[in-house]
């Protein structure tokens, strides 16, 4: 679709949520909840400290999916602070191991991971290295993948089938951090849609904005949010994490500075609230601190609200 075909007032599918959410999962199963992500089979993965956890669809205990419980670490085996996740359609896993400073990769059912970027335990500003890497993307083939690499102020291009970490290649901002449009700063989300728009849609947790960037550009352009400005109203976001596109280029991001989700429809820059409403909280229709959101097959929201440590679930109506 176009992007600036629809209105706000006018979303295409009639996307609505119901705004008191479902506890899939909580702080009696999990010890944080970060990222997150839905396979085709709604199966869920959701990261943690130093663990991705696996919730079978239609199920209620979760069961370790990759690393190890409560010790985390650097070795094939271990993650630290996991930020994302990610099941290509063979079953092999990716992960971002933030404080690790590499992407893992787990063929199909492994325990062992395979460095694809960066180099373990190594930060740096190289081509080769990657510094905090937040959360990633994926191209349609799964042949290769963005990563935004966050203490770089960068986005990383990295080939899939990579056994030594060092393939990558800048494909949006740099090493210093700013407000501009020639800049990322901070960024932490991430997503992009090849079958339907060419281009990557990066949230700016420090910048408090979003931007849309052609990989290899040597520019993009904000879409929401205003550069360098916090703010509360429907208009401005507060360090956004988490950022989904539907199908309609409809914009779906974790405004977790106000513990919220906000809906930017396409083309436009006013948002609507879709879940949280805006005040930290622990009741069923409140959030702290989000950072990641996901949708099912049907349409129904997950967000993981990490400062209740649970995962969130808001049914489409």
């Amino acid at each position: 679709m176009p992007w600036g075909e629809y209105e706000l007032t006018s979303i295409p599918g009639n996307l609505l949520w119901n705004t008191t959410g479902i506890t899939i999962l909580d702080s009696s199963q999990i010890t944080s909840a970060r990222g997150l992500y839905i396979d085709s089979n709604n199966t869920l993965y959701v990261t943690d400290a130093g663990v991705v956890w696996k919730l079978l669809n239609n199920t209620t205990n979760a069961t370790i999916a990759v690393g190890i419980s409560q010790l985390p670490g650097s070795n094939s085996t271990q993650l630290n602070s996991p930020q994302d996740v990610y099941v290509d359609k063979y079953g092999n896993m990716y992960v971002s191991d933030f404080l690790n400073h590499r992407i893992q990769k787990y063929i199909n059912g492994s325990a062992d991971g395979i460095t694809v970027a960066g180099l373990s335990g190594t930060p740096g500003f190289e081509l080769n290295l990657l510094n905090s890497p937040a959360r990633f993307t994926f191209d349609s083939t799964d042949t290769y993948f963005y990563v935004n690499d966050y203490g770089n102020n960068r986005t990383m291009k990295y080939l899939t089938n990579s056994t030594t970490g060092n393939n990558g290649s800048l494909v949006a901002g740099g090493d210093v951090g700013n407000n501009s449009n020639t800049s990322l700063n901070g960024p932490g989300g991430i997503d992009y849609l090849p079958s339907i728009s060419d281009t990557l849609f990066i949230s700016n947790l420090l910048g408090h904005s979003i931007i849309r960037w052609i990989p290899g550009a040597s520019s993009g352009f904000f879409v929401a949010g205003v550069p360098g400005v916090a703010g509360s109203n429907s208009t401005l976001l507060n360090q956004p994490r988490g950022i989904k596109l539907d199908k309609y280029l409809n914009m779906y991001v974790v405004d977790s500075g106000n513990h919220r989700v906000q809906l930017f429809c396409a083309n436009n820059q006013t948002a609507i609230t879709v879940a949280g409403t805006g005040i930290a909280g622990n009741s069923t229709t409140e959030l702290n601190g989000p950072r990641g959101v996901e949708f099912d097959a049907e349409m129904n929201m997950y967000v993981t609200d990490s400062g209740n440590i649970r995962v969130q679930k808001f049914l489409r109506l």
